[in-house]
């Protein structure tokens, strides 16, 4: 036995004292009033009575002397708190993994798995041993510790009633390796993890996770998992027709039964299409909807039962994207009467062309500001305020410098990363003329021709304005024949207003993202869904911020405000079908029942209890003259 609050010196001698304080009150003699009274042989009859009884009445007050002492001795070892020596030496750490996924959000237990799991992590925090230490950790996307080590219950259900549901996946390989970390100096370690096994147990990313002898432990909380869910969802407009626009969405059925649901499509809020779709259990189901119209900015996606009950998770029920910003732009052609170049932009309703021939260049600018100025055949020495594009760039004046001529190039090779060579076949256009640019550092090639990749189509910037620069003229080869010619032109238009023709996916929840803002911005603020702005740490031109919540932000930077979507998007989160055992590299880990683990045992509650016992005793013995 040893004594975890007060030394064992320290409570000698408190006893002690107190008990000398206690028997000295018993040894006090009460003074008695004299009081004259009549026919004194009575009374002497009385005395002598009360003496033959003196040896009871002394035994009843070394009675209640033993109780009271008893009391006191109790309340002193309490002070001390003593514990089996045994069991403090044998005092386990733990660390509570508790998993605050998405899954965690499914209702096939009332009134949430995540609900339940807070009911046993507080049976296990019950059941902790006099000397065991816990810690609670949330796991998500992250692994983030809810407070510190410690043996206080009320502590660590505070810790437990704090936690909130996230919108992202579980990453338990990154929990795992907390957990490691803090049971790392551990004699008696265990990590238990209290989940639906839902979980990003990728076999070789577990696999890394050094456990050595702790032990693991699972806690399973779910019981089905019926759920249709939105497992990816895009939207792109067509290049030449942006109006319209066509969306990819995939649902998945990751319950054993089939399912009928109906999904909606809303552009801006408004109903744009209803389908009906049938799912088969564990079916995948790609969809592709063309000739998408009505939506102009933000496209969501909604999926329920067509009987309108609920499935078990409806996190995954919806999805968003968002659709580049229709902006009207000013372009300037500056051409000598070339068809082709008018022809293609006007394909795009949101260009407003003005078309000068090189003599009237001047004078357009003053009536500017323009957004895009087009150089057909033609390189100025006094370069616009605005982005340009290059057609047949030559001289010294031009943003790139132009080398020797080229007989009969074709393009070799073409950057399919770029935006604007990322949906162009260039491969295959034949020109009987042209020469070779050279780019300056930072340039960009996008094109090149022949075996030493001679530069024929190059883009960058100078100053804070872009360029795109192409080394022949297109009357010399059959470009504007093809299709590629207008998707080329309006790609132009697109790369240098910042719109883009490729599918725009957003952001998917439980990741750092980063979002590119103005040029120069150094503060930027978001907020969620309508809510309060929020500042947000730019670095290198990027706004930098975790998302865990699902839907579409607003980003203000530069006095610029732009839209962020975010999905869950997530196969593997959506399969909500509880896992009966989890498995981390080759270990197993034991399932755990909450009341299993050593009952905590306060030795110093029981002698408090036993200590009021003893002075109820006394007080009823009291009372019934027994001890008086």
């Amino acid at each position: 036995m040893i004594f975890a609050g007060l030394s064992a010196a320290a409570l000698g001698a408190l006893f002690a004292a107190a008990a000398a304080c206690v028997v000295a009150l018993y040894w006090l003699r009460l003074r008695r009033r004299m009081v004259t009274v009549v026919f004194a042989p009575l009374w002497e009859r009385a005395l002598r009575d009360r003496d033959s009884a003196a040896l009871f009445s002394r035994l009843q007050r070394i009675l209640s002397l033993l109780l009271q002492l008893s009391v006191l001795a109790f309340l002193v070892l309490a002070l001390g708190d003593p514990r089996v020596k045994e069991s403090a030496q044998l005092g386990r750490t733990f660390v509570v993994l508790l998993d605050a996924s998405a899954s965690m959000q499914a209702t096939d237990v009332v009134p949430s798995r995540l609900d339940e799991a807070k009911k046993k992590a507080k049976a296990i925090i019950l059941a902790l041993g006099s000397s065991d230490r816990m810690i609670m950790a949330q796991m998500d996307a992250m692994a983030t510790p809810l407070g510190p080590v410690t043996s206080d219950a009320n502590i660590l259900e505070r810790e437990v009633d704090a936690v909130r549901p996230t919108e992202t996946r579980a990453n338990l390989s990154l929990a795992l390796r907390f957990a490691a970390d803090v049971l790392r100096d551990a004699e008696h370690g265990e990590i238990v993890v209290i989940s639906d096994g839902v979980l990003d147990a990728a076999s070789d990313a577990l696999g890394a996770v050094a456990l050595g002898t702790v032990k693991l432990s699972y806690v399973k909380v779910g019981i089905r998992g019926d759920n249709v869910a939105i497992t990816e969802f895009a939207a792109r407009r067509y290049p030449l027709d942006k109006n319209r626009c066509e969306v990819m969405i995939e649902l998945t059925n990751s319950g054993s039964r089939a399912e009928d649901v109906e999904l909606q499509l809303l552009g801006d809020g408004a109903l744009l299409e209803l389908t009906h779709v049938h799912l088969n259990g564990g079916e995948r189901l790609p969809r592709f909807i063309s000739e998408l119209s009505g939506a102009n900015r933000v496209l969501e996606a909604r999926v329920a039962r067509a009987d309108g009950s609920h499935d078990d998770l409806s996190v995954d029920d919806r999805a968003y994207a968002l659709l580049p910003e229709r902006k009207r732009a000013k372009i300037l052609a500056v051409t000598g009467g070339n068809t082709y170049v008018q022809a293609a932009l006007l394909l795009d309703e949101a260009l407003d062309v003005t078309v000068v021939p090189p003599s009237g260049y001047r004078e357009a600018l003053s009536h500017g500001p323009w957004d895009s100025v087009i150089f057909d055949g033609v390189t100025p020495a006094e370069p616009p305020n605005a982005d340009a594009l290059y057609l047949d760039s030559r001289g010294a004046e031009g943003p790139v410098g132009s080398g020797p001529e080229l007989q009969s190039p074709g393009f070799d090779w073409v950057d399919k990363k770029h935006p604007l060579g990322r949906f162009l076949s260039l491969e295959d256009i034949n020109v009987s003329s042209a020469h070779r640019l050279i780019p300056r550092a930072g340039d960009r090639v996008l094109g090149t021709s022949g075996p030493d990749r001679a530069p024929l189509l190059v883009a960058g910037s100078r100053g804070s304005h872009k360029f795109i620069a192409l080394g022949f003229d297109i009357r010399d080869s059959d470009f504007p024949l093809r299709v590629a010619w207008p998707l080329f032109m309006i790609g132009c238009m697109d790369w240098f207003s910042g719109d883009s023709a490729e599918y725009v996916s957003g952001y998917r929840t439980g990741e750092v993202w980063h979002v590119p803002v103005p040029t120069g911005a150094v503060q930027a603020k978001v907020r969620w869904q309508g809510g309060s702005f929020e500042p947000v740490p730019v670095q290198d031109g990027y706004a930098q911020w975790y998302g865990e919540r699902i839907g579409v932000y607003e980003l203000s930077a530069g006095g610029v405000t732009v839209s962020v979507a975010a999905n869950l998007l997530d196969a593997a989160e959506s399969s909500i079908a509880p896992r009966d055992t989890l498995v981390v590299g080759s270990t197993t880990a034991a399932n755990l029942r909450p009341s299993r683990p050593e009952t905590r045992r306060d030795v110093w509650g029981l002698l408090v209890l036993a200590a009021l016992g003893l002075t109820a005793i006394e007080w009823a013995s009291y009372h019934r003259r027994v001890t008086v």
